[in-house]
């Protein structure tokens, strides 16, 4: 959605300080302004209806009418806005924006620690909201001008990895995910079957209490086991396994057999996990035989782990613009000429399962 007028975003909370904070906050961004505020679900939407603004920023825990509530209302009415919760980091708030990013909003944003400071709570709320706002309203100048059109489908005898496999490892699927993420995973991994021949490692931005539940939660709808990664895991075919938020999640060898190894990276880390950091280091563990699948995703993290896949002859598949919630991630992974097919998120499971049973049979024929 390209929007070259300011951004209108309406408030919706019941906390006199966090409307503040949220206010002082956008004040700061250039492009955006404060439509309204409503100190509960039914006066915001009434606001909606009057103010039409562009993005609503939902908090979850209210009286009367809760933020999924809100949301559900929204959904029924086909309002046309869009909607960011705002979240609590505990196990509670982040099961229910993992039901609210289902449900249809778009992301979320932490609300900061009551212990914070006025400047430290605004200083925390800019360096992730701001940023997610501009990523979901693109402005028309920044976008590009590539067009996520379909790639030609490679033919059945095109031998699309392009190096030599290492060793006689069978392979690895690897998914790099930001914004947009969960609803995305939930379309993507439950078309998996249960014998798909590759283990499935998953970098998902999210904070360590969301990794856990969205793994849960992606294990009750997937035909795969789906757990949160653990340090020291030996990969193998039948299993998912999910980053744990604020942890890089790498592939190292011990005993010679490739297995998870969970690290805290560099303390201004922007992503943790990075998909860059768990895709190199699966081009240097398998080699040619990495399937390497971008999803949506604000930022260009997963670039440099792409070049690295293409260099060692591994195949990389990217989610395309029209079913993407944020065309950022796979988007740059296209422009830079790395993808081997730029695909809507509802075939792109299929192409997978094609491609991982195409390699599986010619590594055990």
């Amino acid at each position: 959605m390209n929007i070259e007028r300011p951004i209108r975003v309406l408030i919706i909370d019941d906390s006199a300080v966090m409307r503040s904070l949220l206010r002082m906050t956008l004040a700061e961004c250039p492009g955006v302004e404060v439509a309204g505020v409503a100190v509960d679900g039914h006066a915001g939407l009434a606001a909606m209806e009057i103010l039409k603004p562009d993005l609503v920023l939902l908090d979850i825990e209210m009286p009367g009418m809760n933020g999924l509530e809100v949301l559900g209302e929204i959904r029924a009415r086909s309002l046309p806005v869009r909607v960011m919760m705002c979240s609590t980091l505990t196990r509670r708030g982040a099961a229910i924006t993992l039901e609210a990013l289902a449900r249809g909003a778009a992301d979320y944003v932490a609300k900061p620690s009551a212990q914070h400071g006025v400047h430290e709570s605004m200083a925390t709320l800019g360096r992730e909201l701001l940023p997610k706002i501009r990523a979901l309203f693109p402005r028309a100048k920044d976008e590009g001008t590539m067009h996520s059109a379909a790639l030609p489908l490679p033919s059945p005898q095109r031998n699309f990895f392009r190096g030599t496999v290492h060793g006689s490892s069978p392979g690895v699927l690897v998914v790099g995910v930001s914004t947009g993420g969960p609803a995305a995973l939930e379309q993507f991994v439950p078309a998996l079957p249960a014998d798909f021949p590759l283990p499935v490692l998953i970098a998902q931005h999210m904070p360590a209490v969301f990794t856990a539940l969205l793994a849960e939660r992606l294990n009750g709808l997937a035909r795969l086991e789906v757990r949160e990664a653990q340090a020291g895991e030996t990969l193998s075919a039948g299993g998912a396994f999910l980053g744990r938020g604020d942890r890089h999640m790498r592939i190292a060898p011990v005993a010679g057999r490739p297995s998870l190894r969970l690290t805290l990276g560099e303390p201004d880390d922007i992503c943790r996990p990075s998909v860059d950091a768990l895709f190199s280091s699966a081009a240097e563990a398998y080699g040619a035989g990495v399937l390497a699948v971008v999803l949506t995703g604000m930022g260009s993290d997963g670039l440099e782990g792409c070049r690295a896949i293409h260099a060692a002859g591994g195949r990389i598949l990217v989610q395309d613009r029209e079913t993407s919630a944020v065309w950022g991630m796979p988007g740059v992974v296209a422009k830079a000429g790395l993808a081997d097919q730029v695909l809507p998120i509802d075939v792109l499971a299929a192409e997978v399962v094609r491609s991982a049973g195409w390699y599986a049979r010619r590594m055990f024929a």
